[in-house]
C-alpha cells in the first residue's frame, strides 16, 4: 500500500472509524472454528483486550467453552475463563455475525478421497454467515488453501449470499457504495512449540482491495508484533503453501537418505547432527515414520491440483509427497524384519504402538502416520494395542474404524514388539527398552541406549 492509498483510507469515514475502533480495543471480533487454530487466536485477541465471540457448529464445544472448559491439552481452562472475563463467549448462532466488526474463518480444509481440495467447510461457513453481513465488515480467511480461493470462491459467495446487496471492495472507488472487505491471512500455528511466543510470529496478509489490506493490517497489528502485507490474497495463500511444501520436500529428502544410510550402515542422525554444525546454507530436518498434522501432508496436493488448471505438473512436489506417503509402509517392513530375527511373523504377533499424535507432546491426531501403521499391522494379522497419554481412546483411523482404548504401559514383555511412533517426552525409554522383547524406534527416541533389542528405522 502506498502512502497516498493509506491517506485515502484514513480519509474514508467508515475505514477510519473501524481502524480507530480496533486501536481502542472496542472492535467486536468473531472467530469461526474453535479448534487448534481458532481457539489460540481467540486467546491472543482476548489477552489484548478484545471481546471475542467464538462460532462453531459443534454444540459440545460451544457448551464446554461457555462452561469455561478446554478440550485442547495445551490450552488451560484458566485461560478460557480469563477470556470469558474479558468478554468471550461461544455460540452456534450465525445471526450474531451482524454484531461483529471483523470475522475470521479458521475452518478445516482437508482432502477428499481422491486427494483433491475439499472446501466444503469454507463454503459452508461463508454461506452461513453471508446473510448477516453488514456494511464495512472485514472478513478474513485463515484456512490453508490453494491460491485463488479467497478471490474466486469466498468473495463471490459473500456477494451472492448477503441480503443487503453488498459488494466486495476491490478499489478505493468501491467505497462510495456500501461494501464488505475481504482478505486472506494464513495461520501459522505450531502445536507444541513453546520457544516462540504466538505474538512474535509475523502475520502475513493480503487483501482483495486496499481497504481490506489496511483494515487487516490494523486488526492483526493489534495482537502481533509484526504484520507482513502482500499484494493480494493469492500471494498470501501461496506463501502458506511455500512454507509447508518447503518442509515437506526437505523431510522427504531426509527420509529417503535415511533409507539409503541404513543400507550403507550409516547413522543418519549422526550425519544430520554433524551437518547442522555448518553455520550457513543448511537447516536440519529429521526423518520419521511419515508426515502428520493438518498442513504439511495436505498442502502439496492443494498446489498440485491448482497447477493442473495452468497445464503445469509439480513433479518435484509430487515426488516428495510419494516419499513421505510411503514411510509408514517402510516402517511395517522394518517391523517385519525385526520380528523375523526373532523367528516371528507379523501375523499373530502382539504389537504395542507408542504414541498416536502426529508429533510429540500434543493431543492432535490429524493425518498422524500412527493411524496408517496400526491399520497396516491389522491388515497383516497383528494384534495391535496402543499407548498415548493424550488419547484415552481413538475411534477412526485413516481408512476404517479402529475403536481402540489406551493400554497402560504394563508388562511390556507380553508384546512381541513395541513400536515408537511418537516420541512423547513423558516416556521413560530406558525402562521401555529394558522391559520389552523388541523395540522398533522410528524417531531416534532411544538415542544413547545400547541394546540388541532396538531396531532403529
Amino acid at each position: 500500500m502506498t502512502n497516498e492509498e493509506a491517506k485515502l483510507g484514513a480519509q474514508h469515514p467508515a475505514i477510519d472509524a473501524l481502524v480507530k475502533k480496533i486501536g481502542r480495543r472496542e472492535a467486536r471480533i468473531g472467530i469461526v472454528g474453535m479448534g487448534y487454530v481458532g481457539l489460540p487466536l481467540m486467546l491472543l485477541f482476548s489477552e489484548q483486550g478484545f471481546a471475542v465471540t467464538g462460532f462453531d457448529i459443534e454444540e459440545a464445544k460451544v457448551a464446554a467453552l461457555n462452561r469455561g472448559e478446554s478440550y485442547i491439552v495445551r490450552i488451560t481452562a484458566e485461560s478460557i475463563q480469563r477470556a470469558q472475563r474479558a468478554g468471550f463467549r461461544a455460540t452456534t448462532d450465525y445471526s450474531e455475525v451482524a454484531k461483529m466488526d471483523a470475522m475470521i474463518l479458521c475452518v478445516p480444509t482437508p482432502l477428499n478421497e481422491y486427494h483433491e481440495p475439499d472446501l466444503s467447510y469454507v463454503t459452508g461457513t461463508v454461506d452461513a454467515l453471508a446473510p448477516y453481513l453488514q456494511a464495512h465488515q472485514l472478513i478474513v480467511l485463515e484456512s490453508t488453501t490453494y491460491p485463488g480461493t479467497t478471490d474466486e470462491v469466498m468473495a463471490p459467495r459473500l456477494e451472492n449470499g448477503n441480503r443487503l446487496g453488498l459488494r466486495v471492495a476491490r478499489a478505493w472507488e468501491d467505497l462510495s457504495e456500501p461494501c464488505v472487505h475481504v482478505a486472506f491471512s494464513p495461520e501459522r500455528e505450531d502445536p507444541g512449540n513453546e520457544t516462540v511466543a504466538r505474538a512474535d510470529i509475523p502475520k502475513v496478509i493480503g487483501g482483495c482491495g486496499p481497504a481490506a489490506l489496511e483494515l487487516g493490517t490494523a486488526l492483526y497489528g493489534s495482537i502481533f508484533r509484526r504484520v507482513v502485507p502482500v499484494s493480494s490474497p493469492a500471494a498470501a495463500e501461496m506463501t502458506k503453501l511455500l512454507e509447508n511444501i518447503y518442509r515437506c520436500v526437505n523431510i522427504a529428502l531426509v527420509n529417503e537418505l535415511k533409507q539409503l544410510a541404513m543400507r550403507m550402515g550409516i547413522d543418519i542422525h549422526e550425519v544430520i547432527e554433524a551437518a547442522k554444525t555448518k553455520p550457513f546454507g543448511f537447516q536440519a530436518f529429521y526423518p520419521g515414520p511419515g508426515l502428520g498434522g493438518h498442513c504439511i501432508p495436505i498442502d502439496p496436493f492443494y498446489l498440485s491440483w491448482k497447477a493442473k488448471q495452468f497445464d503445469f505438473r509439480t513433479r518435484f512436489i509430487e515426488l516428495a509427497g510419494e516419499v513421505n506417503t510411503a514411510m509408514p509402509y517402510f516402517v511395517i517392513d522394518q517391523i517385519a524384519t525385526g520380528l523375523n530375527e526373532h523367528a516371528k511373523p507379523i501375523k499373530g504377533s502382539r504389537i504395542l504402538v507408542l504414541g498416536l499424535a502426529y508429533k510429540r507432546d500434543i493431543d492432535d491426531l490429524r493425518e498422524s502416520p500412527s493411524l496408517t501403521i496400526i491399520e497396516l499391522l491389522r491388515q497383516r494379522g497383528a494384534e495391535v494395542a496402543y499407548n498415548d497419554p493424550y488419547f484415552a481412546q481413538v475411534g477412526h483411523g485413516r481408512h476404517y474404524a479402529l475403536n481402540m482404548t489406551n493400554t497402560p504401559l504394563e508388562n511390556l514383555a507380553q508384546y512381541d514388539a513395541v513400536v515408537i511412533v511418537t516420541d512423547h517426552s513423558d516416556y521413560d525409554y530406558h525402562a521401555i527398552v529394558e522391559a520389552s522383547q523388541l523395540v522398533i524406534d522410528t524417531r531416534n527416541a532411544t538415542k544413547g541406549i545400547v541394546s540388541a533389542k532396538i531396531v532403529r528405522c
